[in-house]
C-alpha cells in the first residue's frame, strides 16, 4: 500500500474517532446505549438480543469488526448475555455508515440515525430479505427507547446499475440516485465494517475513477476485499434535481429548515451546470489537503457555504437571510443562553463566528431562540417564509430542466406519489384545513379563543372570525383575527388540528343570527375532539396512487341553525316516525337545519364542508356521494352527532338511515342503474345511482321519475367508447374515475394505444390510435401541469401538485379487463442528459 494511501486511511480513521465522540456526547443515555449496541445484534444473531431471527441462512458478521472489552460489557450489562463460544467466519455484512446530520454540527435532538447497511450485491435475495426483516425489529426495539434509528439496504453495486429502488416512507426510491451517494460522500461515519475508499483516492482521478481504482488493485497497492467501494461520480447527476426536488419538499413537510437548506443546494447544483462541483468534491479536495478537522469539513457548514455563495452570486438576500436562520435553528444551540456542557463549546465558537459575520443583532438572536415558545402567528410567518422559499426553488428548478432539456430521473410512479403528498400538504383549497405547524414550535394551545359571526351588510365580509384572545373590549382592541370563514366549523376545525384547542381552552362566543349558544359550540369542539384524531399513519403511497376516499366523516346536525331551538312548545315522547323527521308537521318542515361536515380522506388532507338551507339535508348526500368512485372503499368511521333542541335521537337516526343507505348503492358494484326518493322540506328528489356518480333531480311529479330514467337509458354509457372492448372498457373508467382529479387511462393493443382523459368534472374524452412514447407523453403531461405561469404574488396561486394519475388498461387472469398504475418502461440508464 503506497504511503499516500496509508497517510489519508490514517487520516480518515483518526477524523472518524473525533466525529463519533462529537455525536454521542450530544446523545443522552438511551440514544447513546442504542447507538453502542446496535453494531452488536447484527454482527450477532442470538436469541437473546434483539432483532433474532431463528434461520441458519441469517446473514451475520460485520466486517472488519473488533470485539472489544466495551463490547463485552455491553454485551452482559445492557443484553445480559455471553459472547458466542464459536462463530461463523464468513462476514456477510460490509459495514454499518450513519449519514447524514449525525456527528455535524446539524446534529439535534430532534435528529434521527440513518444507517446504511452495506452488504455484497452478491448476497442472495432471500437473506437479503431476512436482512431487512431483522433491521425492521432493531428499529422497533430503538423505538421503544424513543430512538428512531432508520436502516437503509444498500448493495455495493447499488450505484453502478440503474436505480429501479421503491419508494417508502424514509427512501427516495428513484427521486435521486447519484445525488444520494453525494449526501453520503460527505457525510458517511464509519459505525462498524470497511473503510470508505471514495476518499483517499485522488481527487484529479474522478472522472477516471473505476480505471484508476482497479489499477491499484492489480498492482497489489490496494486489496479490493479491505474496502467499501461505492464508486466514483462518473457524470454529474442534473436530470436528478427535478425528483430531488420533490423529495426535499416532501421532507419539508415535517422537517422545513433542513428541506429548504437541501433544495436551495439542490437549485445552487442546477445553476452551475454543466460545471457543477458537488459538496462530496469540495469535502474529498479539503480532506485530502487539510490535516485538521474543523467546520470546513463539516457537512452542514459546507451546505451552508455553498448555498450561500449562490445565493449572493444572484443577489437573493431575502433568501439567504432565512437559510441563516435555518441554519441556526437546526443546531439548536441557543447563544443568548448559558451553556453548561463543555463538550459541545466547539458548536457554540462556531455559531458565534457566524453570528458575527451576518451582522446579527441580539434581540434576533433572542427571537430565534425562543422559537419553543412561539404561538399561532409566529409560526404562520414562519410556515409561508419557508413554504415561499421551496417554491421558488421548485419552480427555478422546473425551469432549469425545460430550458435544459433535462429528461426527469424520478419514475413516473414515484413522482405520482411524491406530488400527492406535497398536494395533500401544501395546496390551499376552499374548505381544506391547513396545517400551519410544521414542527416549528412544539405547543400553540391558546388560553382563550373567541368565535364572532358577522351578518351580511357590515363593512367586513360576513361570516365567522377567529380571535386568540377573549371577548374583553380592551383584548379585541389590539387583537388581530387570525381567520375568517363563511362557516363556524372551519374554524373549530382549524383550531382542533393545528393544536390551538385543547381540553383547558376557553371558548368565547358572540353571534348575531345563528342559533349556536356558548354550550352547544363547547360541546361541538369536545365531540370533535373525542373523536377525530389529529396525528395518524402517514398516507400509503398505495392510498396515494389512487383516487383520493373519505376515510373518516363526521356529520355535525343543526349546529348554525335548527329548525326546533325556537320551538314553544314540544312533546319529546310524540310518536315520531324517522321518515318525518325530513318533512315534519303540516307545513313538512325538514327538522335538520345545518349540516357540517368534516372529513379526513385517504391521502390525509382534512375537509369541512357547510350546508344550510331548506335542503341541506340533499345538497350534503349529494356531496358525500360525489366524493366516492363506484370502485371505493366505505368510509372506515362514520360519526354523527345532533345539536337539536328536541328530537336528537330521531334526527340522527333518520339521517344515518339515509347516509348508509345510499353509501351502500353507491358503492354496490352490482348496481347499474337505481333511483330512490327523498322527500324532505315538502319537495321530492330522485337520486339516480350509476357508474359513473350519482345526479340529482327535482321531481314535480311521479311521472317525472320515469321520464327522468327514460332519458337515462338513451346512452348505455356516459362514456362514448368505439373500440373492441366497448362493455368493459367503459365499466372500468367509469369505476375509477374520481371528482377533483385528472386521469390517464391507456388501453393497450398491438399497434398502439388509446388514451381515455378524465377531467375533474368526471368527463371522459378519448383518442384512438395514439401514436409515440407512453413515458414522454407521461412527462409532458406532468410538465404542463407542475409548470405554473401565473405571475401571481398570492402564495396560492404559486403551486400546483395536483399531478394527473396514470393508469394501464389491462387484461387480467380471468379475461376480464382490470386497473393497474402505469410504470414507466425507461430505465435511468435510459435518460440522457443533453
Amino acid at each position: 500500500m503506497s504511503r499516500e494511501i496509508i497517510r489519508l486511511r490514517e487520516k480518515a480513521m483518526k477524523f472518524n474517532r473525533l466525529r463519533i465522540q462529537s455525536a454521542q456526547v450530544l446523545m443522552g443515555k438511551d440514544e447513546l446505549n442504542v447507538f453502542q449496541s446496535f453494531p452488536l445484534l447484527f454482527h450477532f444473531n442470538l436469541p437473546t438480543l434483539p432483532g433474532y431471527i431463528d434461520n441458519d441462512e441469517m446473514p451475520v458478521r460485520i466486517c472488519q469488526f473488533e470485539l472489544t472489552e466495551h463490547t463485552q460489557s455491553l454485551l452482559n450489562n445492557f443484553f445480559h448475555t455471553e459472547l458466542p463460544t464459536q462463530e461463523s467466519k464468513t462476514c456477510d455484512i460490509l459495514g454499518l455508515y450513519a449519514m447524514g446530520s449525525t456527528s455535524s454540527i446539524g446534529q439535534s435532538s430532534e435528529s434521527d440515525l440513518d444507517v446504511w447497511i452495506c452488504y455484497p450485491h452478491q448476497l442472495d435475495s432471500e437473506r437479503v430479505k431476512l436482512l431487512e426483516e431483522k433491521s425492521w425489529l432493531i428499529s422497533h426495539w430503538a423505538d421503544s427507547f424513543g430512538v428512531e434509528l432508520n436502516f437503509f439496504l444498500i448493495p455495493d453495486n447499488k450505484f453502478r446499475i440503474d436505480n429501479d429502488a421503491g419508494m417508502s416512507r424514509d427512501s427516495c426510491g428513484s427521486s435521486q440516485h447519484m445525488l444520494l451517494l453525494d449526501e453520503f460522500y460527505r457525510t458517511a461515519l464509519l459505525i462498524a465494517g470497511k473503510p470508505i475508499l471514495w476518499r483517499l483516492i485522488p481527487i484529479e482521478h474522478e472522472q477516471n475513477y473505476d480505471q484508476y481504482v482497479q489499477a491499484l488493485y492489480d498492482d497489489g497497492t490496494l486489496n479490493k476485499h479491505d474496502w467499501l467501494d461505492l464508486g466514483g461520480f462518473h457524470r454529474i447527476p442534473a436530470e436528478e434535481y427535478f425528483g430531488a426536488t420533490l423529495w426535499q419538499l416532501y421532507k419539508g413537510i415535517d422537517t422545513p429548515y433542513k428541506a429548504v437548506l437541501k433544495t436551495i443546494l439542490m437549485e445552487a447544483y442546477s445553476w452551475e451546470y454543466p460545471n457543477t462541483e458537488l459538496i462530496a468534491i469540495s469535502y474529498k479536495k479539503r480532506f485530502q489537503t487539510q490535516e485538521y478537522y474543523d467546520e470546513q469539513l463539516d457537512p452542514y457548514c459546507l451546505m451552508l457555504e455553498k448555498v450561500t455563495a449562490y445565493l449572493i452570486e444572484i443577489k437573493d438576500f431575502k433568501r439567504l437571510e432565512l437559510i441563516r436562520g435555518c441554519f441556526y435553528l437546526k443546531t439548536e444551540e441557543a447563544l443568548s443562553k448559558v451553556c453548561y456542557n463543555d463538550n459541545t463549546a466547539w458548536r457554540r465558537t462556531i455559531l458565534n463566528k457566524f453570528v458575527n459575520q451576518w451582522g446579527w443583532a441580539d434581540e434576533q438572536i433572542i427571537d430565534l431562540d425562543n422559537r419553543k415558545n412561539w404561538k399561532v402567528n409566529d409560526v404562520t410567518k414562519a410556515k409561508d417564509i419557508l413554504l415561499e422559499a421551496l417554491m421558488v426553488s421548485y419552480r427555478k428548478l422546473l425551469s432549469f430542466a425545460r430550458d435544459n432539456n433535462i429528461g426527469e430521473s424520478i419514475s413516473a410512479e414515484d413522482i405520482g406519489v411524491l406530488s400527492r403528498k406535497l398536494y395533500a400538504a401544501h395546496e390551499t383549497l376552499p374548505g381544506k384545513v391547513d396545517l400551519i405547524n410544521p414542527n416549528i414550535s412544539p405547543d400553540l394551545s391558546e388560553p382563550d379563543l373567541s368565535f364572532i359571526q358577522v351578518p351580511e351588510d357590515h363593512t367586513n365580509p360576513a361570516g365567522w372570525y377567529l380571535f386568540n384572545c377573549s371577548l374583553e373590549a380592551h383584548a379585541l382592541i389590539k387583537t388581530k383575527s387570525l381567520m375568517h370563514a363563511k362557516y363556524v366549523s372551519k374554524l373549530v376545525s382549524w383550531c382542533h388540528m393545528n393544536g390551538l384547542y385543547e381540553e383547558e381552552t376557553k371558548l368565547h362566543l358572540y353571534n348575531q343570527g345563528a342559533d349556536l349558544v356558548d354550550n352547544k359550540l363547547n360541546q361541538f369542539i369536545q365531540d370533535l375532539y373525542s373523536v377525530f384524531p389529529v396525528f395518524v399513519p402517514k398516507a400509503s403511497n398505495q392510498a396515494l396512487s389512487q383516487p383520493c376516499e373519505i376515510k373518516h366523516l363526521t356529520i355535525f346536525l343543526n349546529v348554525e341553525k335548527d329548525p326546533t331551538r325556537h320551538w314553544q312548545d314540544a312533546h319529546e315522547d310524540d310518536d315520531l316516525e324517522n321518515d318525518n323527521i325530513l318533512s315534519y308537521g303540516e307545513h313538512n318542515e325538514c327538522l335538520i337545519g345545518s349540516i357540517d361536515l368534516i372529513y379526513r380522506n385517504s391521502w390525509n388532507e382534512v375537509r369541512t364542508l357547510h350546508f344550510e338551507n331548506n335542503f341541506a339535508v340533499v345538497d350534503a348526500l349529494t356531496t358525500i356521494l360525489g366524493k366516492m368512485h363506484q370502485d371505493a372503499r366505505p368510509p372506515e368511521q362514520i360519526d354523527l352527532f345532533c345539536y337539536s333542541q328536541h328530537f336528537r335521537e330521531q334526527i340522527c337516526a333518520a339521517f344515518r338511515s339515509k347516509l348508509e343507505e345510499y353509501i351502500q348503492l353507491r358503492l354496490d358494484s352490482l348496481t347499474q342503474r337505481s333511483v330512490q326518493t327523498l322527500w324532505t322540506g315538502g319537495r321530492k328528489f330522485g337520486f339516480y345511482f350509476e357508474r359513473t356518480g350519482v345526479s340529482l333531480q327535482h321531481l314535480q311529479s311521479t311521472v317525472d321519475i320515469y321520464s327522468h330514467i327514460s332519458n337515462k337509458k338513451v346512452s348505455t354509457s356516459a362514456i362514448s367508447l368505439k373500440n373492441t372492448f366497448f362493455d368493459q372498457t367503459a365499466k372500468v373508467i367509469e369505476s375509477h374515475i374520481s371528482e377533483g382529479l385528472i386521469q390517464f387511462f391507456f388501453e393497450n393493443y398491438p399497434e398502439g394505444f388509446n388514451v381515455y382523459i378524465a377531467n375533474a368534472e368526471n368527463e371522459v374524452e378519448s383518442f384512438q390510435s395514439f401514436a409515440g412514447s407512453k413515458d414522454d407523453l407521461v412527462q409532458n403531461v406532468n410538465r404542463f401541469y407542475a409548470s405554473n405561469n401565473h405571475e401571481s404574488s398570492e402564495l396560492e396561486a404559486q403551486i400546483n401538485f395536483n399531478l394527473p394519475q396514470f393508469y394501464e388498461i389491462e387484461l387480467g387472469d380471468n379475461n376480464q379487463l382490470q386497473l393497474s398504475s402505469f410504470k414507466s418502461s425507461i430505465k435511468n440508464s435510459e435518460r440522457t442528459v443533453h
